[in-house]
């Protein structure tokens, strides 16, 4: 991985996403320890542990694991190739050539959208793998890197 190029950082709207993420699976998990909770008490077992449970993964969810994996994304298209990188423990760089490229899509799910982010997504040739997401651009730039893109595989001589 030496010869990556200098990845540029997601933007600054892509950690309020992950963080509206993980506050909705917080709520996902609070009802579920709740209704545990139910269950438990009828059970005559003690109450208050499945939802300090929940409490404790909710917080992860939404304010530590958000920061973190935030900061470990990063993207770099150099005119002939994106390279996407992301993870931690395990590190994933994943190359594109333009060549390689199908069609170009645009996402912007609900809190993407009020939050100004936008998923750009290549489809590539082949089956494995031929799917490859950069999320948490600014719309303007997801908009500009697919033009590139675009640019590029017209001048290919692919």
């Amino acid at each position: 991985m030496d010869d990556m190029p200098p990845l540029a950082p997601l933007d600054p709207g892509f950690l309020r996403v992950l963080r509206w993420r993980g506050a909705i699976q917080a709520v996902v998990l609070l009802v579920v320890a709740g209704l545990a909770e139910v269950v438990l008490n009828q059970q005559g077992l003690p109450n208050g542990i499945a939802l300090a449970v929940a409490v404790a993964l909710g917080l992860w969810l939404t304010i530590v694991s958000p920061p973190r994996r935030f900061a470990h994304w990063g993207f770099a298209f150099d005119g002939r190739e994106l390279h996407v990188a992301r993870g931690w423990l395990t590190r994933v760089h994943t190359i594109v050539p333009v060549g390689r490229v199908q069609h170009i899509d645009l996402r912007q799910a609900p809190v993407e959208r009020g939050c100004g982010v936008a998923t750009l997504v290549l489809h590539t040739a082949g089956t494995d793998n031929s799917r490859v997401a950069v999320p948490g651009l600014a719309r303007e730039q997801a908009e500009a890197v697919r033009d590139r893109i675009r640019a590029a595989i017209e001048t290919s001589p692919w």
